[in-house]
C-alpha cells in the first residue's frame, strides 16, 4: 500500500506534545551535528518522518511578508518559580501557569526555551544571536509558539536569572528560588509588530501543528549571559525550511 502523507501527518495532530513528553526514555538520539543532525531526523524514527516529508516546516526566512491584520495576541504569564532544565538540547523553563490568547482561542503555557543562533532569519540569511520560544498548547487547536529574537547588548534581568541558575549537566533540573516575570523577555508593548504563519515544531517529531507568532523587534541580553548559553549549546538551531505555498503575515 502506498504511503499516504496526509494520513501520517493527521496522526501527528492528535497530540503534538505527547511525543515530546515521552522522548526522554524512548526516542532515538537526535542532535544538531552529524550523523544524527537535522538532515537525518526524518530517518531516525517513523514518528519523525514529517521532518522530511512535511510541507509546512519551520523555521523559515521571514521575508516577503504580507502586511495585514494578524489578529489579537495577549499573554498572561504570572510570575512563577520556573523549573530550569538542561534537557540535552537546550535550556528550558517548565511552566505550571500562564496562558496565551489568540483571538478567541486560549492556549496554556507549557515551557519556554532558547536556540542559538536564531532559528528564524530576516533578509533571507541574517540570524540574531538567540531566539526564545514560548510553547503553548490547546487540546483542540494544537500549539501556538511565541518567538522572540535576542541580540547581545544591554542585560536582560529575566534572561540573566535563567542563565545564573541554568544547570550545566544534561537532564539536570533546578527550580528558581524566586518567582520570575517571563514577560521581561518580550519587547515593549508598543513595539510588538509580529510575523505570523502556520508551521511546525523545529525539533523532532516536527509536527505541523504550530501557529507561529514571532516579534519583529529583538530584545537585548548581556554578552556574558549569551556566552554562558553558548558554552552549553554552541549551535542548536535547525536550518531554514522552504515556505512553500504558505502565507507569511506581518502586522
Amino acid at each position: 500500500m502506498a504511503f499516504d502523507r496526509r494520513y501520517f501527518l493527521a496522526g501527528l495532530l492528535a497530540c503534538p506534545l505527547c511525543a515530546a513528553a515521552a522522548r526522554a526514555d524512548s526516542e532515538p538520539h537526535w542532535g544538531y551535528d552529524c550523523p544524527d543532525g537535522p538532515n537525518s531526523w526524518g530517518s531516525l524514527d517513523p514518528k519523525y518522518r514529517a521532518c522530511t516529508i512535511g510541507a509546512q516546516q519551520s523555521p523559515i526566512a521571514l521575508d516577503g511578508a504580507l502586511s495585514t491584520d494578524v489578529g489579537d495576541l495577549t499573554v498572561d504569564w504570572p510570575p512563577e518559580k520556573y523549573e530550569i532544565i538542561n534537557n540535552g538540547h537546550t535550556i528550558q523553563a517548565a511552566a505550571k501557569t500562564g496562558s496565551l490568547k489568540l483571538g478567541d482561542r486560549t492556549f496554556m503555557l507549557k515551557e519556554f526555551h532558547f536556540h542559538t543562533p536564531s532559528e528564524h532569519a530576516v533578509n533571507k540569511v541574517e540570524h540574531y544571536d538567540l531566539e526564545a520560544h514560548f510553547v503553548h498548547e490547546n487540546a483542540d487547536y494544537g500549539l501556538a509558539v511565541v518567538g522572540v529574537f535576542m541580540r547581545v547588548g544591554a542585560a536582560n534581568k529575566a534572561f540573566s536569572t535563567i542563565m545564573r541558575f541554568a544547570p550545566t549537566g544534561h537532564n539536570e533540573h533546578r527550580p528558581l528560588p524566586d518567582a520570575l516575570d517571563a514577560t521581561g523577555l518580550l519587547p515593549p508593548e508598543k513595539a510588538r509588530t509580529r510575523y505570523r504563519y502556520e508551521g511546525s515544531l523545529t525539533i523532532p517529531p516536527c509536527s505541523e501543528t504550530v501557529d507561529w507568532n514571532i516579534f519583529a523587534q529583538p530584545v537585548s541580553v548581556a554578552e556574558g549571559d549569551f556566552n554562558k548559553f553558548k558554552g552549553l549549546y554552541s549551535n542548536n538551531a535547525r536550518p531554514l525550511q522552504s515556505l512553500n505555498r504558505r502565507f507569511l503575515l506581518k502586522g
